[in-house]
């Protein structure tokens, strides 16, 4: 059974920095794991993404033992299980806003009794076509569920969520949250920090661990002393419209 190096390191304390994979190729892919992050999201939630892509994504990022995250577009127990006998371990789900989706949502990262989560190890690349034979009693544990709230009705809700067993890591979407507070494109407003700060006291009394996603380096500082433990840091394809518009206009100014 493989490990979930990203949940191992998650529980030793470890800062945890990554940057978003948006973009389907497999190049891409390589290119980001090899550059000494500790994870790879691949945003199959804006990215144009399908199951084949997100496999053959996988397969380039994992050959450099660096943990792969899969983020999918809503609360999909059907597309979880799909995904999960590809091999995902870690899964993040955004816009969640109650208790009732996030329990929903861990029934189905798990197998029966605990979950819903449906037997198919003789198709799944997760237990080696049933070559791993001790898959099925050791799966639930290597899982790690990441849940995004970012919106004002996920904040409202948080304290409940965090009383649901088996969520690990609830991430705050700075961006969405302050679109839903009236700041649209504000996300590094003083209010919304203040927020997203409130937000990760909570998530770390409640024992689970914090995540978000800023560029902003003095941002990133608040949130480390607010407890964070996962951060992302940067965007593939954000990264390459930077850096070519910088390098065409460098040359135009010739």
């Amino acid at each position: 059974m493989i490990k979930n190096i990203f949940k191992e390191r998650l529980h030793a304390g470890d800062d945890l920095y990554g940057i978003w994979n948006g973009i389907p190729d497999t190049y891409v892919a390589e290119i980001c794991a090899g550059a000494g992050f500790d994870w790879i999201l691949i945003d199959a939630e804006h990215g144009p993404f399908d199951l084949k892509s997100i496999l053959a994504n996988m397969q380039a990022i994992n050959q450099f033992e660096v943990p792969s995250i899969v983020r999918i577009p809503k609360s999909d127990p059907t597309l979880i299980k799909q995904l999960l006998d590809l091999g995902v371990q870690t899964m993040m789900v955004p816009m969640v806003e109650s208790a009732d989706q996030a329990s929903l949502l861990v029934k189905a990262m798990r197998y029966p009794p605990d979950g819903m989560r449906g037997i198919g190890t003789a198709q799944g690349r997760a237990a080696q076509w049933n070559r791993e034979a001790d898959y099925l009693n050791e799966a639930d544990g290597e899982m790690c569920l990441i849940l995004q709230v970012e919106s004002m009705k996920g904040v409202e809700a948080l304290d409940q969520i965090l009383q649901v067993d088996g969520v690990d890591v609830v991430f705050i979407g700075p961006a969405d949250l302050a679109a839903s507070m009236g700041f649209r494109g504000e996300s590094n407003r003083d209010e919304v920090v203040s927020l997203v700060v409130e937000c990760m006291r909570k998530i770390e009394a409640a024992g689970k661990y914090s995540g978000v996603f800023t560029t902003s380096r003095s941002v990133i500082q608040t949130y480390k002393r607010a407890g964070v433990n996962m951060i992302g840091v940067g965007l593939d394809s954000l990264s390459l419209a930077e850096a070519t518009k910088e390098l065409a206009d460098s040359y135009k100014v010739l």
